[in-house]
């Protein structure tokens, strides 16, 4: 297996261990697929990926720039992260009943846009994938080449994941009852919203710390 092979597949497996803890955006996309069907998780997935791959391509190329722009945001995008989720957290909360388990009319471009706005609001990620990369091998295979197979690896990674939980989410949706998925949408809304109270105070202690 050539080097850039070899590199792909352990980005690959990289994308797959950043993706799999389940926190807020796995939740996030639990509760959409359960209640919009696996479109709306689909659209949720792929923008986690994306915002993913976003990252990862900051930390590849060392745009010092960007990485060093956001690190220095990251309270106000905390903040901003934690206001959003509650705000999710609450709406879940909040949804109705469902009558039987049919598809919610969703739009999947809102979808995408939020899931990639909520995942970028943690620019602490382009740090942990560049100590990721120089541990993986990319900094003694330096070039575009290596850089452009490492994104693609953590993209598919990342995607792979959450397309294995939407499938999982998917089958089980079907078994359950319409007062089951409230249940669990009301379960999903206080997680959400603990998520978000949880980014509020680290941002505001960092606010106060600086």
């Amino acid at each position: 297996m050539s080097d850039l092979a070899t590199l792909f597949v352990r980005m690959l497996i990289i994308g797959i261990a950043v993706a799999a803890p389940v926190g807020a955006m796995g939740v996030l996309l639990i509760q959409r697929t359960l209640t919009g069907g696996w479109r709306s998780g689909a659209a949720t997935g792929l923008g986690i990926a994306t915002a993913d791959a976003t990252y990862a391509a900051v930390a590849a190329f060392g745009i010092t720039a960007i990485s060093d722009l956001l690190v220095d945001y990251q309270t106000p995008l905390r903040l901003i992260g934690g206001v959003a989720l509650l705000w999710l957290g609450w709406r879940a909360f909040r949804a109705p009943a469902p009558t039987a388990p049919s598809v919610a009319q969703v739009s999947h471009a809102r979808n995408f846009s939020s899931a990639v706005g909520l995942t970028l609001t943690n620019p602490l990620t382009i740090m942990a994938f560049a100590a990721i990369f120089a541990g993986a091998g990319l900094v003694t295979q330096p070039g575009a080449s290596a850089a452009v197979v490492s994104i693609a690896g953590v993209a598919l990674g990342s995607l792979l994941w959450w397309t294995a939980l939407i499938l999982a989410v998917s089958w089980v949706r079907h078994a359950l009852s319409p007062r089951a998925m409230h249940a669990v949408n009301r379960a999903s809304g206080v997680v959400l919203a603990v998520f978000g109270i949880i980014a509020i105070i680290a941002g505001g202690m960092s606010l106060i710390g600086g």
